[in-house]
């Protein structure tokens, strides 16, 4: 009985620990052709058939779908701040009264 609980639990939760993703539909050229090419929805960019990429939200991507590339913290101590590092496609976690110190993250959600 136990072990069914606990199996339930972990599918309940489970859900939380996978990164965003959604899928995109292929383009068709005016004349009903398929692309030979597909265009990142965030930022426009042309990208071949076939090919992988990490577009300027963060999100890795192929022509078929994107997926967050990182992860969120969703439980920090409480002297402590989060800010998202875009470059880097990260979040940083630090002391609130001191950048410079890291502050261990407890629990994220994501990649």
């Amino acid at each position: 009985m136990k072990f069914l609980v606990g199996s339930l639990l972990l599918c309940a939760v489970l859900h939380l620990s996978q990164s965003y993703c959604y899928r995109k539909q292929l383009e068709m050229t005016p004349d009903g052709m398929p692309a030979t090419y597909c265009v990142d929805t965030e930022d426009g960019t042309k990208h071949a058939l076939g090919s992988k990429w990490r577009n300027s939200e963060c999100m890795d991507c192929t022509c078929e779908s994107c997926c967050t590339a990182y992860s969120k913290p969703i439980k920090i101590p409480s002297d402590c701040m989060m800010e998202f590092d875009k470059e880097n496609c990260k979040y940083n976690v630090f002391k609130k009264n001191d950048r410079t110190i890291s502050c261990p993250v407890l629990g994220a959600v994501g990649k």
